[in-house]
């Protein structure tokens, strides 16, 4: 029997930077009737607008490519899982059975990725310490999404508030993306001596 590797996201809690809650994480590629027999299923909407996230309380589909998404599902399935998702999830076998035989790939990269949220009125500044995008509100709104890197670590970005963003990152770098953020954010949030 093969056993899965435990694989925790980073345990952080700062006025700045908090650990996202356990998702579930699919890639998902499908043209537009693939989406739409994937969407009542999904609960939410995949967004036509290149770069653009479909969000509801408990789900996200974030534009990554045409016809690639990166769906994020937050409810209690995948609280209850931990992080870890369950060899088969509901939600899976539910969007598998609604695509039928329509050309399209779903794959749980769950275990890939763990999440951050970057917050407050200096997230912005912090992640352009080491992300050549401009996350200026005007060139970087609310409900925009991409891939991208910061420094060496490839990420996805998404803004879900005026002064927040959800980053995703391959576990590998967890170290890295944290200990980099830390170290940009010293300049405004200066260690306690």
């Amino acid at each position: 029997m093969v056993e899965t590797a435990a694989r925790r996201a980073p345990r952080i809690h700062t006025e700045w930077l908090e650990a996202a809650p356990p998702a579930l994480r699919f890639a998902f590629y499908g043209d537009r009737e693939a989406r739409a027999a994937a969407a009542p299923v999904w609960g939410t909407d995949f967004s036509e607008a290149a770069c653009r996230a479909a969000a509801n309380e408990s789900r996200a589909a974030l534009w990554l490519g045409p016809d690639e998404y990166l769906l994020l599902d937050f409810t209690a399935e995948a609280a209850a899982a931990g992080g870890v998702p369950p060899a088969e999830s509901a939600i899976f076998g539910a969007l598998e059975a609604a695509l039928g035989a329509l050309p399209h790939a779903l794959v749980d990269v769950s275990h890939r990725q763990f999440a951050l949220e970057v917050r407050g009125p200096h997230a912005a500044r912090i992640l352009s310490g080491a992300c050549p995008l401009d996350l200026d509100l005007q060139a970087f709104p609310v409900g925009m999404c991409t891939r991208t890197v910061l420094a060496k670590a490839e990420i996805v970005l998404w803004r879900t508030r005026e002064s927040a963003f959800h980053l995703e990152a391959w576990r590998s770098f967890a170290g890295y993306v944290c200990g980099l953020l830390g170290e940009i954010a010293s300049e405004y949030y200066p260690p306690a001596r």
